[in-house]
């Protein structure tokens, strides 16, 4: 199988999957005709391109969740919690099968049968009501038009013409509904225009109808002529004709828009045209590799740039030199402004999979939960997008398990019975900030210390002066409960620490906010990209450092006499708070400097609430750096993030701050 039309059917039955969980959830809670309609065309597409692609399992499946989408279309299945659950269950079994796909190139050994049972069993066990509904229906009509039909209409009457409604049954045994109805439809055309069918064209067509369907025709001809050509067709049970007259009931709509299930007569309308085309927006995929090799270019030119800054300066030639400079990093900068947005992806992308999350395990867990989304417009680096997701599940599962209560015990705290967890996202200067909070029972700081006590993390005398930020950084500690030690603690401890480490690794931070029975907030700060950063450059011995900017808090000169032991470290005291000292040439294991012994420089670096000192040799200045990653081999050397590469060629490495605190 060619792997370019492979691509392009994963890439577009994974959107599919996507609107499928989306509308099906919204289905659940507003079922209105449009999402039905946005549902059935999803997974009419999907069925139609894995036919196409010889994904027969897929192909099947999907004509059965059709099949059941069309009688809620249709009206003839009310939407309950046990349907969307089967339907869901479907969109689940296809996106396992698309990652078979995925990984194997085939559907693998996946069962539909179970689910495929299911969706024809909801199918079955309504055939009654249908046929005494659609006997109710067959003696009264009470069918309403949108505006263009009653235009249509109300121009025909003009005419002396006249719109009605033919009612034809075809017999039981009728074998093939669809040619039948087709005969009735090349009978009537010949009288005039037929304007609407129920159910639509396409549904008549495929044979989705029960024995009967409505014909709306504008003609001159009457009553008695219709019924004769109509009755003249083999296989026709019987006919009925009203006449459809334009009042008030008539015109009760289903909104501006032209109903679903109808089949207007087009109607020249430009300026809806033209507001359609002004809306629409064009997007082009482009492949990810494409991206960093053009990230890579504006890479090269704003190294260039640093290379002319560093130049021997002529005086004759300063002006000009100035200028050109000027003009390149111009050039430079909007060109990495469109390439990074370009990579920015709204973080909606991420969150749209939580909706789908969270209602399940609220029937899991047999909680109320109702989650609040905000923020979902905010971009973020397509690369930190693919790894953000798991880190953000494994937070809003820890929220849903262990930190909203139960109905009963919300009830007994005075609370509402429905917890609320909330996803939000917002920029804050160069960074995203993501926040998961819920309203449950929070974390209770005693028991985290009493864990970390008999892990010997921690002893008693210690742990009786710890702050309650300092508690709660157990819970990212590696290894600090399984699952059932965690339930005592409300359950906070589970896979934090790699939660942690992910986070770490994208160049962001996690901290955490809580207040007992009141709720708990994680807060991860991400950077908006991980390609190009502003970093303050400082020289340690011979060698030069990067220190990205988003993590200095201030620079501050002390004299060595300043510096203060406290149990086996340093420390300074800076405006009545008392800050830990580095010396980066023990930990990165340089060979001293040339600094002056009595005064020493000292950047502050921050990550969440805490603070450090390190002590460099010189400032270098600031410069815009281009993070380049140190390869398979050197990936895992400890307090480096990466390297850069300066304008005379060398290579800095680049800190890795929360290593390093």
């Amino acid at each position: 199988m060619d792997n370019r039309y492979l691509n392009v059917f994963l890439e577009e039955s994974t959107e599919h999957i996507e609107n499928l969980n989306s509308n099906l959830l919204n289905l659940e809670k507003n079922p209105t005709q449009e999402v039905i309609e946005e549902i059935f065309r999803s997974a009419h597409t999907l069925k139609g391109m894995a036919g196409t692609m010889g994904f027969n399992k897929i192909s099947e499946l999907t004509h059965e969740m059709e099949n059941l989408l069309q009688e809620i279309r249709s009206d003839k299945l009310p939407v309950t919690s046990s349907v969307i659950d089967v339907l869901l269950e479907g969109v689940d079994l296809i996106q396992k099968m698309l990652d078979n796909i995925s990984a194997e190139g085939n559907e693998g050994q996946v069962d539909i049968a179970p689910v495929v049972s299911d969706l024809r069993m909801f199918l079955e066990g309504k055939g009654e009501k249908v046929s005494t509904a659609s006997n109710k229906a067959s003696d009264k009509t009470e069918e309403s038009f949108n505006e263009f039909e009653v235009r249509i209409m109300e121009e025909a009457s003009k005419k002396n013409l006249k719109t009605w409604e033919v009612l034809v049954r075809l017999n039981e045994d009728c074998l093939l509904k669809s040619a039948r109805a087709f005969l009735v439809f090349k009978a009537l055309e010949k009288f005039g225009d037929i304007i609407k069918t129920k159910p639509h064209v396409q549904d008549i067509e495929d044979e989705k109808f029960e024995n009967e369907f409505y014909i709306y025709l504008v003609t001159s001809k009457s009553e008695k002529e219709i019924l004769d050509a109509v009755n003249s067709i083999a296989e026709i049970k019987s006919v009925k004709v009203k006449e459809i007259k334009i009042d008030e009931k008539t015109k009760k709509s289903e909104g501006a828009k032209p109903s679903p299930s109808a089949q207007s007569a087009p109607l020249p309308d430009k300026t809806a045209d033209k507001a359609k085309i002004k809306h629409t927006t064009k997007t082009l995929r482009v492949d990810i590799e494409r991206l960093d090799n053009l990230m890579n270019l504006v890479s090269e030119l704003i190294i260039i740039k640093t290379r002319l800054e560093e130049q021997d300066r002529s005086p004759e030639h300063e002006q000009k030199r100035r200028e050109a400079l000027e003009y390149l990093a111009r050039i430079t900068s909007s060109l990495h402004d469109a390439v990074m947005k370009v990579r920015m992806v709204p973080i909606e992308n991420v969150f749209n999979r939580f909706p789908r999350v969270v209602r399940d395990l609220s029937k899991e867990l047999g909680k109320q939960v109702n989650l609040v989304i905000e923020g979902a417009e905010t971009e973020l680096d397509r690369t930190i997008i693919d790894e953000i997701g798991d880190p953000l599940i494994h937070l809003v599962r820890n929220a849903m398990d262990h930190g909203i209560e139960p109905p009963a015990e919300r009830a007994g705290k005075g609370k509402p019975q429905e917890g609320t967890l909330k996803l939000k996202a917002y920029h804050d200067g160069n960074n995203v900030v993501i926040e998961v909070s819920d309203d449950g029972r929070g974390i209770d700081f005693e028991k985290v210390l009493e864990k970390a006590q008999s892990l010997n993390m921690v002893d008693k005398i210690q742990g009786k002066k710890l702050k309650e930020n300092e508690i709660l950084n157990f819970l990212f500690a590696s290894g600090f409960s399984t699952k059932e030690e965690v339930t005592d603690i409300s359950g906070r401890g589970v896979g934090l620490d790699v939660v942690k480490t992910k986070i770490e690794s994208l160049g962001g931070t996690i901290e955490v906010k809580t207040k007992k029975n009141e709720g708990t907030t994680f807060l991860i700060r991400l950077p908006l990209t991980l390609a190009i950063i502003q970093a303050l450059m400082v020289e340690l011995g011979k060698e030069k450092y990067a220190i990205p900017l988003s993590s200095i808090k201030e620079i501050v000169i002390i004299e060595k006499h300043e510096l203060r032991k406290v149990q086996n470290g340093e420390v300074i005291l800076l405006r009545g708070n008392v800050v830990p000292i580095l010396r980066l040439h023990q930990v990165l294991e340089i060979p001293e400097g040339e600094s002056d012994g009595d005064i020493l420089t000292v950047v502050i670096v921050k990550k969440g609430d805490r603070e450090v000192g390190l002590i460099v040799d010189n400032l270098l200045g600031e410069q815009e750096i281009v993070i380049k990653s140190l390869g398979n081999f050197l990936k895992n050397i400890k307090f480096i993030a990466g390297a850069t590469i300066l304008g005379n060629g060398q290579v800095a490495l680049i800190l890795d701050i929360n290593a390093l605190i």
